[in-house]
């Protein structure tokens, strides 16, 4: 009877401790929606956080490498964003621009070649070096031209929100995007689907992965054919302007000789062709007036060949771990017919850059060793030390040819301003990072990173006129060369309030790597200039929160960056070429918000917010005649004052054998003022934009339809700072099928 009464007094108090725990979770995320309010940004409506608790179910534990080892995401003490393979398939994230807005303070775009801005908190791609870095299965995309923006057979995609210089190096003061394939395995799997939509869009794609020897050696395969009409209309000849096709694959092998040992060799390759790949008006207000609608004389089409192979080695030891990482890039970037620079009807000027492969073919390798400590939890100090490097080759030819009309823009008729630069890179870094545990709940991350690059430029111009190519030297041959270096220390406190709630604050350090100016007529820009790093300091504050059994995942952080040695831009027309100077200093900071819940059985939600205030601090522009205006107060280029993402989803089995699935969501995107020139004189002002889906599962079988912009809205996504636009993409609308299999088994 004592032991029975014991029980039951137990059993009360264990169910007393349950609810007292959620009661206090409950007290907590209250407090934490009306700081929330407070702060104004990232508040959120209390129909998501009301009190209908969910009846069952629970958040999955995401797993990422941000920091170059497994990690489960509310541990990893930054802030990082994550989609899975699924959930990009179901939100139609094709291609990397699809992400723009959905992860707070991110914003991407182009001019439609394909070549990303991206920006991220304030630090945003205002010169040619990126600001943010593009990984691949752990490889560096070098620059902008040696990565394919599509994407096929991910697994899932990171955001890593702030500087990773430590870790990362060069280009990745605003962040890092790592995109990371899935691997093949010892099952057999695979797919095959097809996407059609309105303008013209088809897409098919075929997957497959097995094990040639099991546990020993497995194979993977896909592939993606895609092509569409284009949006734009060319008036001039009553054409689709930007028509295009894509082909893109990827061979995976993966070979484990033992069970200390891993190598994956990987090689993926794009060949897209693109008929007006600048679909761009001269003007904003012309792009709105008149969506989508062009007169240009000049019809380019763009071939892009990229290739990227790695081979990446891993080694589990008895008392470290080590690993190697050998890549090598290309792109052969080339327009068949010349690109109109003018954007209108008149023969004025257009460029051409069609010399042969000598040319325009940027050739990149990289190679990263790293030795660890072991991964595990028992340890009360793990460490990571590594070198990086690596060598570019650049080659660039380029003309600005002025026809007919040429005299409206004060030039000669039918001339050729030929420039040529070639350029070649190279650098090294040492870095290492430690994390030491001072106490069973607070833990203390350190690292510092030393780069050293070198550049050269080989440049000369020169000017061939009429039909028999006269030549007259603008510029003779001249080499510039310059050096640089930089140090990102990293520290980082984190504290482990509960298991579900982790406190931390953080420096960073970050940098974008300095060059070289190319040559070009212009007598105000010297041939062959050199400009230096950029510098970031950034200091961040984050909360992360699991409530209620992982049910409610909310992700809070405050950041503040100040940059000095600010990289601007300035685009020589009519040759296409930019010239680069530090002449500024930047502030920005903001806050973030990411909230996702399980709401009843069937129903769960995501909101992610941003509030980013960037604005330079220090920045004067050269006038006219030859004054300097001040642009301090001015806000940075590319970086939306505000985003939010919220998406609603339903999935639920029907009938009562649950044979069918039913798959729903509706997503509303609200991107803030975004401002494309220094002078705050080119705007797009705040605009939403609403996604919807619909599909139903059956075995391995899933259709679905849907549509993206719904209400057609019009936008500027991008601006040069001469005015020339691009719009966003129109209401699009359009239906998918999908074939899986798992071992001979449906999903």
């Amino acid at each position: 009877m004592f032991r029975i009464l014991k029980e039951v007094s137990l059993q009360r108090w264990n169910k007393r401790s349950t609810n007292f725990k959620q009661q206090m979770e409950w007290d907590y995320l209250k407090f934490l929606i009306i700081a929330a309010i407070i702060a104004g940004p990232m508040s959120i409506a209390e129909a998501q956080v009301n009190d209908t608790i969910p009846l069952q179910g629970h958040l999955e534990e995401i797993e990422v490498t941000a920091q170059k080892k497994v990690e489960e995401l509310q541990e990893v003490p930054a802030s990082i964003s994550t989609i899975s393979e699924q959930d990009a398939v179901n939100e139609r994230i094709w291609d990397v621009q699809k992400l723009s807005g959905l992860f707070p303070n991110l914003y991407m775009s182009h001019p439609g070649d394909g070549r990303n801005v991206v920006g991220i908190r304030g630090i945003a791609t205002t010169s040619y070096k990126p600001a943010v870095a593009i990984y691949v299965d752990g490889v560096l995309q070098y620059n902008l031209d040696t990565y394919s923006n599509n994407l096929l057979d991910i697994e899932r995609i990171e955001v890593l929100r702030g500087p990773q210089g430590t870790l990362y190096g060069r280009n990745a003061m605003g962040g890092v995007i790592n995109i990371i394939t899935e691997e093949p395995d010892n099952r057999t799997s695979g797919y095959a689907g097809i996407d059609v939509g309105n303008y013209g869009l088809s897409r098919y794609k075929l997957g497959f992965k097995s094990p040639l020897v099991a546990d020993k050696l497995y194979l993977g395969l896909s592939g993606l054919f895609e092509r569409d009409h284009g949006f734009y209309e060319n008036k001039y000849n009553d054409s689709h302007y930007d028509k295009k096709h894509n082909l893109m694959g990827n061979i995976y092998l993966k070979y484990r000789p033992n069970s200390s040992w891993k190598l994956n060799l990987n090689y993926k390759f794009g060949a897209k062709r693109d008929h007006g790949a600048f679909p761009l008006t001269s003007t904003m207000q012309q792009a709105l007036d008149e969506p989508f609608q062009l007169n240009q004389n000049s019809v380019s089409k763009m071939v892009d060949n990229v290739s990227n192979a790695s081979l990446s080695i891993r080694h589990e030891g008895r008392h470290m771990n080590i690993s190697s990482q050998t890549a090598y890039q290309s792109n052969y970037r080339y327009y068949e017919e010349p690109i109109d620079g003018d954007f209108s009807a008149k023969d004025i000027v257009s460029i051409v850059n069609n010399y042969g492969k000598p040319w325009n073919k940027v050739k990149t390798w990289t190679q990263e060793l790293r030795i660890s400590s072991l991964e595990e939890s028992s340890q009360r100090v793990s460490w990571m030390a590594g070198a990086f490097g690596f060598l570019t080759d650049d080659p660039v030819k380029q003309g600005s040819y002025f026809g007919e009309d040429a005299e409206i823009y004060g030039a000669e008729p039918n001339t050729t301003i030929l420039t040529i630069n070639e350029g070649k890179q190279r650098g090294v870094a040492v870095f290492g990072q430690a994390n030491i545990a001072l106490h069973n709940k607070l833990d203390l991350t350190v690292g510092l990173r030393y780069d050293w690059e070198k550049s050269k430029i080989t440049g000369k111009s020169k000017m061939l006129k009429g039909e028999n190519g006269e030549s007259a030297v603008i510029n003779p041959d001249t080499t510039g060369e310059g050096s640089y270096r930089a140090l990102s220390p990293e520290a980082i406190l984190s504290y482990q309030m509960t298991p579900e709630h982790l406190l931390f604050v953080s420096f960073k350090r970050g940098f974008r790597a300095g060059g070289i100016s190319e040559v070009s007529e212009d007598p105000s820009n010297p041939p062959l200039k050199t400009f230096g790093p950029e510098y970031s300091n950034n200091i961040e504050l984050g909360l992360k929160n699991d409530f209620l059994n992982n049910r409610i995942r909310w992700n809070l952080s405050f950041f503040y960056t100040r940059v000095n040695e600010l990289q601007v831009s300035q685009l020589i027309l009519p040759e296409a070429l930019t010239v680069t100077k530090n002449v500024g200093k930047l502030r920005s900071f903001g806050l973030e918000s990411e909230f996702t819940a399980l709401l009843g059985r069937y129903f769960s939600v995501n909101w992610n917010a941003g509030y980013t205030n960037a604005e330079f601090t220090e920045l004067a522009k050269a006038g006219e005649e030859g004054g300097n205006e001040d642009l301090s107060g001015n806000k940075q280029l590319f970086s939306p004052e505000f985003t939010s993402n919220a998406r609603l989803r339903y999935e639920r089995g029907l009938g009562d054998t649950k044979t069918f699935k039913l798959k729903a969501s509706a997503e509303w995107q609200w991107t803030g003022t975004t401002y494309y020139d220094l002078g705050n004189t080119l705007k797009q002002d705040p605009y939403h934009l609403f996604n919807a889906r619909i599909g139903v599962q059956r075995g391995p079988v899933e259709l679905s339809l849907w549509t993206r912009n719904i209400f057609d809205t019009h936008y500027v996504d991008y601006a040069y700072n001469f005015g020339a636009a691009h719009l966003g993409a129109p209401a699009t609308y359009g239906a998918s099928i999908k074939y899986a299999f798992d071992n001979g088994l449906p999903f």
